[in-house]
């Protein structure tokens, strides 16, 4: 028979003790998980800039770049661009009077002409090439062309800026 008023056996219980490494645990995963969100935006970051190759650096690096598609900066040279049925043909100078013969398939932006910088996406057609094959022009202009060439600019809503 048990009996209710035996000493010691109503005293109170003491908790059992913390555990601080079930804490540290939790902490350290959630850091791991807050590195890797980092990581992963930053380089989502980093590969959806689009950066250019000048003509000169393009040329200096021909042989790495070998046949991989990037995209070329240059200013059109004035008096070569060609239209050819499925698009048109011209030459871009670098900085240093570098040329690259630059062959775009597609029709080329409306306001495309010669002396204008514009940023052409493809490659050379071999590592040793100066042609490069493009599949898109970039026209490239600032305020300061606006304000040189009022009414070529349109918004697409038709109004010009």
């Amino acid at each position: 028979m048990l009996d209710a008023e035996a000493p010691g056996e109503l005293a109170p219980v003491a908790a059992p003790p913390v555990r601080r490494s079930g804490r540290l645990r939790t902490w350290a995963v959630l850091g791991l998980l807050a590195a890797a969100v980092l990581a992963l935006l930053s380089q989502g970051l980093l590969h959806s800039l689009n950066y250019f190759e000048t003509v000169d650096q393009a040329l200096a690096s021909r042989a790495k770049l070998g046949t991989s598609v990037f995209r070329l900066e240059g200013v059109v040279v004035a008096g070569t661009i060609e239209r050819t049925a499925t698009g048109a043909d011209f030459w871009v100078r670098g900085g240093r009077g570098e040329r690259v013969f630059v062959r775009a398939h597609g029709t080329p932006p409306q306001l495309f002409q010669s002396d204008i910088p514009v940023v052409v996406q493809g490659h050379f057609t071999s590592a040793t090439s100066d042609t490069f094959s493009a599949d898109q022009i970039l026209v490239k202009h600032t305020a300061s062309y606006i304000a040189e060439h009022p009414g070529r600019v349109r918004a697409p809503n038709g109004t010009v800026r």
